[in-house]
C-alpha cells in the first residue's frame, strides 16, 4: 500500500486529494498544527482514514519526526497561508509559513527520504498568483514571475526553491501552478465561495446583500476536484517537472455574479451587491489565464467540470447548507 503525506489536510485541496489517494488505495497521513486542531476535528467524520501527525510548517525539526514516522512515498506540500488579502497584513507570516515553509519542507525530505530505497517523490503547492502583472497571455510554464502580493512573493519562493533543490539534490521534486480552483470545500473568505453563499442566504431571507471589492478581476476558474488528479498524475511521471494546471477560460467576478445568481432565478443582481473600498487589494492581479497544454499532453490530464457546472454545484450546495442550519 503506498503512503502520502499531506500538509493543509483541513484545506480545501487537502480533503480533496485525501479522498482521492484513499481511492487510489494510499495509506494518507495530514499533517496537523497544535493540539485538538479544531479543523482537523470537524473533518475526522468525514475522513476517518486520514491518520494526523503533528507537525508545523515553521519547525523543521517537527516536519522530520512527522516523516519519519509516516515513511511515506509521496509528500504533498498544500500548506500555507494562502488568502491573499491576509497576506497583505501579515507580510512577514507568510513569508515565514509560505515561502520558507516550503524549503524546510524540501530538507526534511532530503534529510528523510534520502534513506529510503526508493526516494520520496514531492509535490509543491504553486500558485498562479506569481505571474500577478502578467508578462503575457496565456501564462504557461516559461511566463516571467511578477507577484502582486506578499502571498505571490511568497510563492515565487517556494516554486524556486523546489527547482533549486531538484538540480541541486537530484530530488524528485515537482510543482503545480495551479490557477485558481474552488468548489464546496472552499473557505469562506475566498470571493467565489463567499458569492455563492451570500446568494444562497438572499434566497432564504436571511441576509440582504453582498458587500464585495473589484468586480472587474478576471480568473481562470476550475473545480478543485480535478486539479488534485494533476497533483498526483505529477508523482507518477518517470522524471520530475512543474506543470501549469488551468481551464484555459476566463470569467469576471461580474460573470460569477451573473451565473450564481440565475441560479436562485435573479436577473439583475445590482440591488444586492455593494461595494466597499476595504476589499480592494492595494495591488490587484487583473487576468490571469493558463496554458495547461503541457499537462494535457504529457500527463493526460484535462478538467471535467466547467465554469457554470461548477457555480451551480457551488450554489447547491451553500442553499442545503443553510436550510439545514434555519431547520435546526
Amino acid at each position: 500500500m503506498p503512503r502520502a503525506f499531506i500538509t493543509g489536510i483541513t484545506g480545501q485541496d487537502g480533503q480533496h486529494l485525501a479522498e482521492f489517494l484513499h481511492a487510489k488505495g494510499y495509506e494518507v497521513f495530514g499533517m496537523v498544527k497544535g493540539q485538538n486542531n479544531p479543523k482537523f476535528t470537524a473533518m475526522r467524520d468525514e475522513f476517518p482514514y486520514v491518520e494526523p501527525v503533528p507537525g508545523d510548517l515553521a519547525d523543521l525539526p517537527s516536519l522530520v519526526k512527522a516523516l519519519d514516522f509516516a515513511q511515506p512515498d509521496e509528500v504533498y506540500n498544500l500548506g500555507a497561508i494562502s488568502f491573499v488579502a491576509l497576506s497583505f497584513n501579515q507580510a512577514e507570516l507568510t513569508a515565514n509559513i509560505t515561502g520558507l515553509g516550503v524549503l524546510r519542507m524540501l530538507e526534511a525530505v532530503r534529510m528523510v527520504g534520502g534513506a529510503q530505497h526508493n526516494p520520496i517523490r514531492f509535490y509543491q503547492a504553486s500558485s498562479s498568483e506569481m505571474f500577478g502583472k502578467v508578462r503575457e497571455t496565456p501564462q504557461t510554464e516559461r511566463t516571467p514571475f511578477h507577484p502582486r502580493s506578499p502571498y505571490g512573493c511568497a510563492k515565487v519562493f517556494g516554486h524556486d526553491i523546489v527547482v533549486n533543490y531538484r538540480e541541486s539534490y537530484g530530488l524528485y521534486a515537482c510543482s503545480g501552478i495551479l490557477f485558481n480552483h474552488e468548489g464546496p470545500r472552499r473557505g469562506l473568505e475566498f470571493v467565489t465561495r463567499k458569492v455563492t453563499n451570500s446568494v444562497a442566504r438572499i434566497k432564504l431571507g436571511l441576509q440582504q446583500e453582498i458587500v464585495m471589492g473589484d468586480l472587474e478581476p478576471q480568473r481562470d476558474w476550475g473545480y478543485a476536484g480535478d486539479y488534485v488528479r494533476a497533483m498526483w498524475l505529477m508523482l507518477q511521471q518517470d522524471q520530475p517537472d512543474d506543470y501549469v494546471v488551468a481551464t484555459g477560460e476566463t470569467h469576471s467576478i461580474r460573470e460569477l455574479l451573473d451565473r450564481a445568481f440565475a441560479e436562485i432565478g435573479v436577473d439583475d443582481w445590482a440591488p444586492y451587491v455593494r461595494q466597499d473600498p476595504k476589499f480592494f487589494r492595494p495591488a490587484e492581479v487583473d487576468l490571469l489565464i493558463g496554458d495547461s497544454s503541457k499537462a494535457r499532453e504529457r500527463l493526460g490530464w484535462k478538467p471535467e467540470v466547467d465554469f457554470p457546472a461548477l457555480v451551480k454545484m457551488m450554489v447547491a450546495h451553500d442553499l442545503e447548507v443553510e436550510a439545514a442550519r434555519l431547520n435546526r
